[in-house]
């Protein structure tokens, strides 16, 4: 089966995760073999977040686009309105119905890609409510992938990472530092074995 250059690494977050996807994204260097995929709750509002994120990012943050190519060293953020459906080697764009009350929603995007990356996918859950990325997660798991989630001490919102912690059991539970720092080594890592 076809991939990507390097893992694929799959967030959500919702209330309280913009400044973790900040301090995530800016700890991205490059190069960097991974595609990032962020779903953040923000249903059919327009969304700044691709611009937001840019700043402080050595990679180029951009929306989903319909059957684009999975580009290494990018990173893809769920447009309003939309899920992400992440293929072997393209993504897509879906209308389909609200997941947890929300489009774009974690959950579509993450079964996905577990059951297109397989073990080569990392999840990570961060602040927001409700349980959106749960059974995401729990599809990754099963795939062989990666599961991190948020301390939801930490959490502004703690009800996504509570229900993740109870849905699956997650290869860590780490503050957002620790989760910036991790991801980074991955992304770094993975450029370097295959430079």
């Amino acid at each position: 089966m076809p991939q990507t250059t390097g893992p694929v690494i799959v967030i959500a977050a919702s209330m309280g995760g913009l400044e973790l996807l900040r301090t995530i994204i800016a700890a991205l260097p490059a190069p960097c073999a991974t595609s990032v995929f962020i779903v953040w709750h923000i249903g059919a509002h327009p969304s700044e977040l691709p611009t937001i994120l840019q700043h402080g990012s050595a990679l180029p943050v951009e929306f989903a686009t319909d059957g684009a190519a999975i580009l290494p060293g990018h990173v893809y953020i769920a447009p309003p309105d939309h899920h992400v459906l992440i293929e072997a080697t393209r993504m897509r764009l879906s209308s389909g119905a609200k997941v947890h009350y929300a489009r774009p929603a974690a959950d579509p995007m993450f079964i996905s890609a577990a059951a297109s990356h397989g073990q080569n996918v990392i999840g990570i859950v961060l602040s927001g409510g409700d349980g959106d990325g749960a059974d995401g997660l729990l599809a990754i798991k099963q795939a062989g992938g990666r599961v991190i989630v948020q301390d939801p001490a930490e959490a502004q919102a703690p009800s996504m990472p509570h229900t993740a912690i109870a849905t699956v059991h997650p290869d860590a539970i780490l503050p957002i530092s620790a989760i910036a720092k991790l991801v980074g080594g991955l992304c770094g890592r993975s450029a370097q074995a295959n430079s």
